[in-house]
């Protein structure tokens, strides 16, 4: 039997100023991100599309799910493979690339950096290779259509 998993999520639109969505410029693109039993994540639209900055947007949203994807993975990876991880950062970088019409676009590359710490300088070596393993297993970059890189720095205790 094939083992599947589910995720359900709610999205609620509270960006209706009055008149709805009478006009492009009439609404507000705020909406939370819900799930049964966790807290709301405001979010928005990019500023770029009249969005709120000061809420998540979805194009951040899918850079932070391949980051804590890679993260979650390389942790096991490291686990398993007798790598102690004592901190772990990463500053994800995502482009998206407006396609000629203007009418839309995509995500076109996202870029790990991670700075990992691990406890001995003997795991460095490994603490740096495996991030490139991550990538066959990891859920979400599985699932996307676009190149993403790793450049990890890695440091000692």
């Amino acid at each position: 039997m094939t083992e599947t998993h589910t995720y359900d999520v709610s999205i609620e639109w509270t960006g209706n100023l009055g008149s709805g969505t009478e006009s492009y410029r009439s609404f507000s693109r705020a909406h939370e991100v819900l799930a049964t039993g966790k807290g709301p994540i405001a979010a928005s639209s990019d500023p770029s599309f009249r969005g709120d900055a000061s809420r998540w947007n979805p194009e951040e949203l899918l850079v932070a799910s391949v980051a804590q994807c890679h993260m979650l993975w390389y942790l096991h990876l490291c686990a398993v493979g007798g790598v102690t991880v004592v901190d772990y950062e990463d500053r994800a970088h995502g482009v998206m690339t407006m396609d000629a019409s203007g009418g839309g676009g995509q995500i076109t590359e996202v870029v790990l950096r991670p700075e990992v710490t691990v406890a001995e300088a003997s795991m460095a070596d490994k603490a740096r290779t495996l991030h490139a393993e991550v990538h066959a297993v990891c859920f979400i970059a599985r699932s996307v259509n676009f190149p993403i890189r790793h450049e990890p720095l890695i440091h000692v205790q």
